[in-house]
Order: C-alpha cells, then sequence, then structure tokens
C-alpha cells in the first residue's frame, strides 16, 4: 500500500484551501468537590486510562479563504487499552459522495495503526484501509477527520501557560474549565507509550506555530470531558505543488461522556485489509 497516497479524510479537509458519581474515583486522592488542577490538565491520559472506557463525540471544522468545511463523528473507546471505533461522517459531497451526500466513514483506532473503510478510489466495499499512524505528518491528529480521545489527552502532557478559567455545566456535570497551548515537542516526551510518542514526533513537523492552543474541561474526578485544539497546519515545501494547503486553521473537539460503557473494539483479519495501491480523488 502507498501509505503516501493516503491523505484518508484529511485530503478532503485540506482541498478547501483546500450521570457521573459524585464521589471521588478510588485511589486517586482527590477529595469530594475538590477542583481540578492544572497537574490534572498535564495528566489527562493518565486519568482516563483508569477510567477504563467511554462514549465519545468528535468534530472537525476546517475554514479557509470563507469556506468552513465541518466532520462529525461518534464512537466508544476502550481507553485503557488505547483502542476506538468511531463513524465520522464527512461534509457534504466530499469522499466520492454524491452531491449533497454525507458520506460515513468507520474507522476503528489503535495505538499506531488506523483502519478505515470507503476510502479511496478502487478500493472494495468490504475491505479496510490500514495506516501506520507513525508515518502521518500530522500523526493522525487531524488526518482521520478527529482526534482520538487518548491522542487528545496525550497532547495536554505538554501543556504549558495553563490558565483556569472558573466553572460550567457540560451535559449536566459541573466541570473546571483550564486554557493553554500545548507545547508538541513536551508531549512526545511524555507520552505513555512508544507508539504515541513515535505519532507525536512526527505531529511536530505537521504543524506550525510556537504550540497548540487548548480548551480543556474536567470533571470532580479529573477526568476529560471536552477539549478543543487549535491546529494550524504547516505549510507545504515550496515547488511541492501543495502550497495551498499551508496555514490553514483546524478547530478539532473532543468529547466524552457515559465513562464504563461497553467497548468491544475488534479489528480486521489480515484478508479484509486491502493491500493494493490506494488513489485517493
Amino acid at each position: 500500500m502507498r501509505v503516501c497516497a493516503v491523505g484518508a479524510i484529511g485530503a478532503a479537509l485540506l482541498a478547501v484551501t483546500g450521570c457521573t458519581s459524585q464521589s471521588p474515583a478510588a485511589g486517586d486522592g482527590r477529595r469530594p468537590g475538590e477542583r481540578p488542577r492544572a497537574a490534572d490538565v498535564e495528566r489527562a491520559a493518565e486519568t482516563l486510562r483508569r477510567a477504563g472506557s467511554s462514549r465519545a463525540l468528535t468534530s472537525m471544522e476546517v475554514e479557509s479563504g470563507g469556506t468552513r468545511l465541518t466532520i462529525e463523528g461518534t464512537g466508544v473507546f476502550d481507553l485503557a487499552r488505547g483502542t476506538g471505533r468511531l463513524r465520522v461522517t464527512l461534509p457534504p459531497g466530499a469522499g466520492g459522495a454524491r452531491p449533497g451526500e454525507r458520506r460515513p466513514v468507520p474507522e476503528l483506532l489503535a495505538p499506531g495503526a488506523l483502519y478505515m473503510k470507503n476510502r479511496g478510489a478502487g478500493v472494495p466495499a468490504d475491505k479496510w484501509v490500514r495506516v501506520d499512524t507513525t508515518t502521518l505528518p500530522d500523526g493522525n491528529l487531524v488526518t482521520g477527520g478527529a482526534t482520538d480521545p487518548l491522542s487528545a489527552a496525550e497532547l495536554l502532557g505538554g501543556a504549558r501557560r495553563i490558565r483556569y478559567e472558573g466553572t460550567t455545566a457540560l451535559d449536566g456535570v459541573r466541570v473546571w474549565r483550564f486554557t493553554g497551548v500545548v507545547d508538541m515537542e513536551a508531549a512526545a516526551v511524555a507520552a505513555g507509550s512508544t507508539q504515541v510518542r513515535r505519532q507525536l514526533r512526527a505531529a511536530e513537523k505537521g504543524f506550525s506555530g510556537a504550540g497548540v492552543p487548548f480548551d480543556a474541561y474536567f470533571d470532580e474526578r479529573g477526568r476529560l470531558r471536552k477539549v478543543q485544539h487549535r491546529f494550524t497546519v504547516a505549510a507545504a515545501p515550496a515547488g511541492s505543488g501543495n502550497e495551498a494547503r499551508g496555514g490553514v486553521e483546524v478547530l478539532s473537539t473532543t468529547r466524552l461522556h457515559g465513562f464504563g460503557a461497553r467497548a468491544d473494539i475488534s479489528f480486521p483479519e489480515p484478508g479484509d485489509i486491502y493491500a493494493g495501491k490506494i488513489a485517493l480523488p
């Protein structure tokens, strides 16, 4: 498979230029009613892994030249294992869909890997495409059309200039809001696994600017409930033919709810994975 040809959902994106318990979690040392602290922001991924599983809602907005595209997703994640399942819905007419039609793309995620259906011209409908996310220039933080919950939380391991912004309500739950900027290099160093570290190392080169601004919300247990990252896609090298894709702003939102939800994630057998070359429109 020709990995460089797998722009996946990111190709469609960038073409626009282109009822939780109120008691504390066992073992977290937190007293009832105690608000999360800056340290909880930095260990967001660790806390999510202890939570076990959750449901997720994702959205990704890309705006360039007055045009805005939105990709939405819904799914479930085994946070302890770092695996998940999403159903991502592309913008109308994208990904080979008819004008006005929104094509759904099933996705399976694992540390270092992304599996997709309905992607790639010439790929049989019953076949999956597998991508090594450590080879993608953005580490799959935007390419798949969603920033998965653990990747979003791992980024916060590099949070800097953390500022407490007060409380609000989210899905009927009291949450504490923090803002700041992610240092991508620091996030890679703090990553909880080799695969995630390689993924974030790759992403260091995929975005421009001094850091990635974030807006994060945590519940009483210190669990990440919502996080927004504002990525700026790095400009393509001169002469690459993709210069128009530089400087695109991408707002990625990940929301978590239904902690403890059943999350049985199964992956395709080798024979169900397309092994040929992929040519995307």
